[in-house]
């Protein structure tokens, strides 16, 4: 029952948000998307907090003492959201090669050429890997290189139609959640799976006009370990349940913060 809980509690919040016009304040949609590339980065390393991020993203200024190749994730990946909100608007299918678009522009100054025994790639130009690759706590081993093509392939088609039967609010949340899985676990890039997945999630989102559904940096840990039940038990069930958490946590505070500065008085400071 806690599922079908949790999604009327979303749905009460989400009308909550609309009905306060949240969206609507001058430069929330921008502010609220420095939040989202900040917080995916983070998941994949970076030490940029939000305040430094909107800093490099507004005055092209830098913070001390963080690494370049932190500021360059974050630039690159303001970039690549700012394809996927342009390409939403025309309702852009989901192919193999819009993929590979969306994560050359997250990869484009941190990618590079690989030389590996299945041959030659580019990481920066969002060319599929050619060698295998494991990651994470104890060395989780990923789809044999070979495959990764048609499974690609075979995502794309099912995503498109998915997206012709989806109805409903849940319907259209849960299929970009399970896009979102299932890049991830077919993890087609040697670097940056899972801001792609992240932003091919929060792409599907932006075409059904919803609110992107953010993952925190703070609840990384559980973030992977729903990923990895998901992927060991062969269902989406633990990761949608997951991502419901996170979105109902994202638009609670969303409102908590509006109602804070909205409702708090003013004093003269002199």
């Amino acid at each position: 029952m806690m599922e079908k809980g949790i999604w009327q509690e979303i749905e009460e919040l989400y009308m909550e948000f609309q009905q306060l016009g949240i969206s609507q304040s001058v430069d929330y949609e921008k502010y609220y998307l420095y939040s989202l590339i900040t917080h995916s980065t983070a998941i994949d390393g970076s030490t940029l907090p939000e305040m430094d991020a909107q800093l490099l993203f507004d005055e092209g200024v830098t913070a001390k003492g963080k690494p370049l190749v932190y500021h360059l994730m974050n630039e690159d990946l303001k970039k690549a959201y700012e394809l996927a909100k342009e390409e939403a608007q025309c309702n852009t299918a989901i192919t193999p090669a819009f993929l590979q678009k969306l994560n050359a522009t997250l990869m484009r100054t941190t990618g590079g050429i690989h030389n590996t025994i299945g041959g030659s790639f580019d990481s920066s130009r969002g060319e599929f890997r050619l060698c295998g690759v494991t990651a994470g706590v104890g060395g989780r081993s990923y789809m044999g290189y070979q495959k990764v093509s048609a499974k690609v392939e075979e995502l794309c088609f099912l995503l498109q139609e998915r997206q012709k039967s989806v109805e409903t609010f849940r319907e259209q949340y849960e299929l970009s959640f399970n896009a979102h899985l299932n890049l991830v676990t077919i993890h087609p890039w040697v670097d940056g799976n899972g801001r792609a997945a992240r932003l091919l999630m929060n792409y599907i989102q932006f075409c059904y006009h919803l609110f992107p559904a953010k993952i925190f940096k703070e609840d990384r840990a559980d973030y992977i370990l729903s990923l990895q039940q998901a992927q060991d038990d062969e269902t989406s069930q633990p990761f949608l349940d997951f991502m419901a958490v996170q979105l109902k946590k994202s638009l609670s505070l969303e409102i908590q913060k509006y109602k804070a500065s909205h409702n708090k008085g003013f004093s003269f400071m002199f």
